[in-house]
């Protein structure tokens, strides 16, 4: 990805856009998807439309083309319907690393699971210790804006799928885990095997 940004850019890099590039690449260690092609049609007498492609977790490359009212969300929508999310944009900011017309966009996003949805799961919070919904953020660069919101929101939902998939794997409480299995094993006559 840094010969990629190089290659594009006349003259180098300079440091800040080195930093955001390997902030932007640090996250990928979770990476459950990622964002393999992207394409946006937009202007000002026509539909906004998107066609992006993702490779998941299974390996797979999976595209598909969707409308919005701008080019960043139809490319939200697009990723939303090939990785089966349903999410609320709580914020969106994109700013630029340097000047210039070649400059280096950094987008940071945070979703939170949509009230009812797939991926709808409540957190404890550690200070107030209320049921909240968790909301996850997400950091993106490219020299294009629509690119760089892309990587963003790619990010923040491998976190939010990620932290899922751990819920699922870590029950709340290991004592009522113990007693839920010892339960059904009393009541049952088919022993599970983990």
């Amino acid at each position: 990805r840094f010969k990629q940004v190089a290659e594009r850019k006349k003259g180098g890099l300079e440091d800040e856009e080195l930093e955001a590039l390997v902030s932007d690449q640090s996250g990928f260690y979770n990476a459950l998807w990622s964002l393999t092609g992207l394409q946006v049609a937009t202007g000002m007498s026509g539909i906004p439309t998107a066609t992006v492609k993702m490779r998941g977790p299974d390996m797979v490359e999976r595209f598909v083309a969707t409308t919005g009212t701008g080019p960043v969300d139809a490319v939200y929508k697009a990723i939303d319907q090939i990785i089966g999310v349903s999410v609320e944009l709580e914020t969106y900011q994109l700013n630029s690393v340097n000047e210039g017309i070649e400059a280096i966009a950094v987008t940071r996003v945070s979703v939170s699971p949509k009230e009812g949805g797939p991926n709808d799961k409540l957190s404890l919070h550690s200070q107030s210790g209320i049921m909240t919904t968790r909301k996850f953020s997400g950091t993106g660069s490219d020299s294009d804006i629509v690119t760089s919101s892309a990587r963003a929101y790619v990010s923040a939902l491998n976190k939010l799928l990620s932290w899922n998939a751990r819920k699922l794997e870590t029950p709340a409480d290991d004592d009522a885990a113990e007693d839920s299995s010892d339960a059904q094993a009393q009541t049952s006559p088919v022993q599970q095997v983990a």
